[in-house]
């Protein structure tokens, strides 16, 4: 049974392609302006990871130069969301299981924030955390941690749910916490976790230990 549960944000509580038009225009402009058109499947890929991972991570991975890297930076540091936003409609399973929740997230803040806003989702959570490596090098195990230290949860009694094997559920697994990945695209099929669905259904039953 499970006292808490610990969700991401971005393509766990909603799609970013529902999105992506408007939040990742400018920004693809910039890429495309500065990177080899000759290498489009990279700048392609490039992209897509973009709709997935934090900014900073994809730049460093795809050797984004200096400049734009920075250029890309500014743009998201200083982006709002103000246009409607939809969860997956899978996610009211999720808000009708009545239990501690948090909201754990790595992005920019004002930006992440706005999203929150836009979805009307913050009073489902107990917590909102957002992990913003241009403001602290902390990561999400670390906040993991904290939230069960500041609460006196054990790891046992944790479910985090996710979408991303190497971010949040590779810190829950190191922290000893089960896992449900969030998988409607079967993307992951060969990722470790504790148990993984296409929508939350089993998720009522994990937190009841039936």
């Amino acid at each position: 049974m499970k006292r808490v549960l610990i969700l991401d944000l971005d393509n766990t509580i909603y799609p970013v392609n529902s999105i992506a038009n408007h939040l990742f225009g400018q920004l693809f402009k910039l890429i495309d302006e500065h990177l080899e058109p000759t290498d489009s499947e990279m700048v392609n890929k490039a992209k897509d990871e973009l709709t997935r991972r934090p900014y900073q991570h994809v730049a460093d991975e795809f050797g984004f130069s200096a400049e734009l890297k920075a250029m890309g930076m500014e743009m998201l540091n200083n982006i709002e969301l103000d246009v409607p936003m939809r969860a997956f409609e899978q996610y009211a399973q999720i808000q009708n299981i009545a239990i501690d929740k948090y909201l754990v997230t790595t992005g920019f803040t004002k930006l992440q924030m706005s999203k929150v806003k836009m979805l009307g989702i913050e009073a489902d959570f107990k917590g909102i955390y957002i992990v913003d490596p241009e403001k602290s090098s902390q990561t999400k195990k670390d906040v993991f941690a904290n939230i069960m230290a500041e609460n006196g949860y054990t790891a046992k009694e944790v479910l985090v749910i996710g979408d991303d094997p190497k971010s949040e559920i590779k810190a829950a697994v190191e922290l000893g916490i089960d896992t449900f990945l969030f998988d409607p695209g079967d993307r992951y099929t060969d990722a470790t976790v504790t148990y993984r669905g296409k929508d939350y259904t089993d998720v009522v039953k994990i937190v009841r230990g039936s």
